[in-house]
């Protein structure tokens, strides 16, 4: 008897580069923005007079 090659089961119609994209969107979607950086208060030059 030949050895049948059994196939796994289809996920509800939904083809992989669906799959991919459902999920690089929730990760987008779900991952927060990044906290800005803090900013550096760096003292002012001192004003010079006008000659």
């Amino acid at each position: 008897m030949p050895e049948s090659v059994t196939q796994p089961p289809a996920l509800a119609g939904m083809s992989m580069r669906d799959l991919l994209a459902s999920c690089a969107a929730a990760a987008a979607v779900s991952t927060p923005p990044p906290a800005p950086e803090p900013e550096e208060h760096r003292p002012a030059r001192e004003h010079r007079e006008a000659a």
